[in-house]
């Protein structure tokens, strides 16, 4: 899996932290090795949502975005590197 900081910081990005001087310190993001899997306080933080947003891209990079909600601890982790949740038929998208 890439580090966020390979894929957010662009050479235009990176040009840009240069200019406002704050680029020494996100270098640091990319220097680091990505998380293999969600963490324990990330884990719990997740188990006590009533809601989240899920988006993709389409073929031709256009963002789609929907909500889901239900009561807290209906999103649940299945392992460090899944989460799951019940999704009941509701707009039939």
């Amino acid at each position: 899996m890439k580090n966020f900081g390979e894929i957010a910081f662009t050479d235009h990005v990176k040009a840009e932290q240069e200019k406002h001087g704050s680029r020494e310190t996100y270098a640091g993001m990319t220097a680091r090795p990505a998380p293999s899997g969600l963490r324990d306080s990330e884990i719990q933080f997740i188990s006590m949502r009533d809601s989240f947003y899920m988006a993709t891209v389409s073929e031709e990079g256009w963002p789609y975005v929907q909500h889901r909600g239900g009561p807290a601890g209906f999103l649940k982790t299945l392992s460090p590197t899944q989460i799951g949740f019940a999704d009941y038929r509701g707009n039939r998208q």
